[in-house]
């Protein structure tokens, strides 16, 4: 019974990926929630948001690396674009992760005035 009643929860309202666009993501950077950047390592290098964990969505590890994340944390994640995040996104989703929000543009965005 407790199974069935935690499936129709999770219909009714299940868990979603928000793409935000700058202004209302930066809020979120600026109240201190997790920020993940799913870059590659040398893009990441190259420039990132500061404080952002580098965990590249594109690697063997990524399962791995994200389960050790809180699944009730609201999580911020950032590409280049906004495609591998979105990606990225949907996959913490299919994991049981339930906050987490995409930066539209990814970081091309964040860097533009």
């Amino acid at each position: 019974m407790r199974v069935i009643l935690l499936v129709l929860l999770w219909l009714v309202q299940p868990p979603k990926v928000e793409v935000l666009e700058k202004p209302q993501y930066q809020a979120l950077v600026e109240k201190g929630y997790t920020i993940i950047d799913v870059r590659t390592p040398k893009e990441y290098a190259e420039g990132h948001i500061q404080g952002a964990l580098n965990i590249n969505v594109k690697s063997e590890a990524f399962v791995t690396e994200i389960e050790n994340l809180s699944k009730s944390d609201t999580l911020l994640v950032y590409c280049r674009s906004g495609r591998r995040s979105l990606y990225a996104a949907q996959v913490m989703v299919s994991f049981g992760f339930q906050k987490i929000y995409d930066l539209e543009g990814g970081f091309l965005n964040w860097e533009s005035e």
